[in-house]
């Protein structure tokens, strides 16, 4: 008989810093929902890079409690990673120095990718690569701050503001030239926001025009396989994983077996889906300190991803979009057809908003100059005082 040849993997481990993570993939930052909770779920499924949701600079530099939640992270958390937002260098650096200082996280990811109207419209994420010199002083201040405890920088953008300002390929190169470990591109302009498809051909641009560091692709993975052509499409040397994992941590699964070469796929049934939704919450009270009503409360936004293609009824999604407590949860669950199979095709797809293209909001004059003059830099100083966003 003769040997049966192991499967191929379709890429190598991917490195970031000192950090191999053997299935390159990570999971995108998303506020409100890859908080330590969901992390431990889809860290239980698969494999990969789990970053948690962004943190702003002046919340963590005023060490607000929810800020320094966010930024702490389960023993089992290796590498742990969190991703900073923050628009003033000097607030940047400080917030990057008291993670690594105080050994809260193993890599720091910058927010350069936000296109939510309140960031953008005081110049932050998707807008702030368009002021060059501002984006250069950040990512500087960040590598800066991280370097002397090993701790590599990563940063996160969009192709621009719209398509008449781009700026992914020259803060691609700024931010390699000053050391960052790894960039990724959410292909997609801020005008776009989440609608539309992603150009993955951007994403083979950057790859082209930034050579000694991994590049990864982001947008429209919704499952396995898109991770893959993404791979082949792009050349990427990784993928980040967003809005296709919500309401499926099993995804990361099928993202290790996928990357791995081999063919099986999680199609879970609704026993499943349902033990899944329990362990969420349990692991969401958890989170919250023990807060039941706290931890449900955040776990109803989960519901109608969980649900999607699954026979349920509007009354039962409705009160499991209600639900709050650990038993009113368990009793609602255990009402469902759990002997229903795996819906195909109807639970696959895009999940979430995807939402319009919408003329950014922006600082007024933002777009007249790629220059940061002195009354922009006053009202980026109040930037970071209330934003939280995805």
């Amino acid at each position: 008989m003769g040997r049966v040849s192991a499967p191929t993997p379709v890429l190598p481990p991917l490195r970031i810093g000192p950090h191999t993570v053997a299935t390159p993939v990570v999971l995108a930052p998303m506020a409100g929902v890859t908080n330590r909770a969901f992390r431990t779920l889809c860290r239980e499924h698969g494999a990969g890079l789990y970053v948690a949701e962004m943190v702003t600079s002046r919340a963590l530099v005023e060490r607000n409690p929810e800020a320094l939640r966010i930024v702490t992270f389960d023993e089992g958390e290796s590498p742990r990673s969190a991703q900073v937002y923050g628009v003033d260098p000097t607030t940047v650096r400080e917030a990057v120095r008291i993670i690594v200082a105080e050994d809260r996280a193993d890599h720091v990811d910058l927010n350069f990718g936000c296109p939510v109207p309140k960031v953008t419209r005081k110049g932050g994420g998707a807008a702030l690569p368009w002021k060059r010199e501002l984006f250069a002083a950040i990512v500087r201040e960040a590598v800066e701050a991280a370097r002397p405890h090993g701790v590599p920088v990563t940063v996160k953008m969009r192709k621009g503001i719209d398509d008449d300002h781009l700026t992914y390929l020259e803060a691609g190169r700024v931010a390699e030239d000053l050391g960052v470990a790894a960039v990724a591109l959410h292909a997609r302009t801020a005008a776009q926001h989440y609608s539309g498809t992603a150009d993955w051909s951007a994403i083979a641009r950057l790859k082209e025009a930034v050579t000694s560091i991994p590049v990864l692709g982001n947008g429209d993975i919704w499952a396995a396989e898109d991770a893959v052509r993404m791979v082949r499409e792009t050349g990427c040397d990784g993928v980040v994983v967003g809005r296709g994992c919500q309401g499926r941590p099993w995804l990361f699964a099928d993202l290790a077996a996928a990357f791995a070469g081999r063919p099986e796929r999680v199609r879970p049934g609704m026993r499943e889906v349902a033990d899944t939704i329990y362990r969420h919450g349990e692991l969401m009270i958890e989170y919250f300190d023990g807060d039941e009503g706290k931890g449900m409360r955040d776990l109803r936004k989960h519901m109608a991803w969980y649900l999607k293609g699954y026979p349920v009824g509007g009354d039962a999604r409705r009160a499991l979009a209600m639900v709050s407590t650990l038993a009113e949860l368990r009793a609602l669950l255990d009402d469902l057809d759990l002997d229903a199979p795996y819906p195909g095709e109807p639970a696959e797809g895009q999940r979430g908003r995807a939402g319009s293209p919408k003329t950014p909001h922006l600082p007024y004059g933002w777009l007249d100059s790629r220059d940061l003059d002195g009354e922009f830099a006053e009202r980026l100083r109040e930037a970071e005082l209330s934003v939280s966003g995805g």
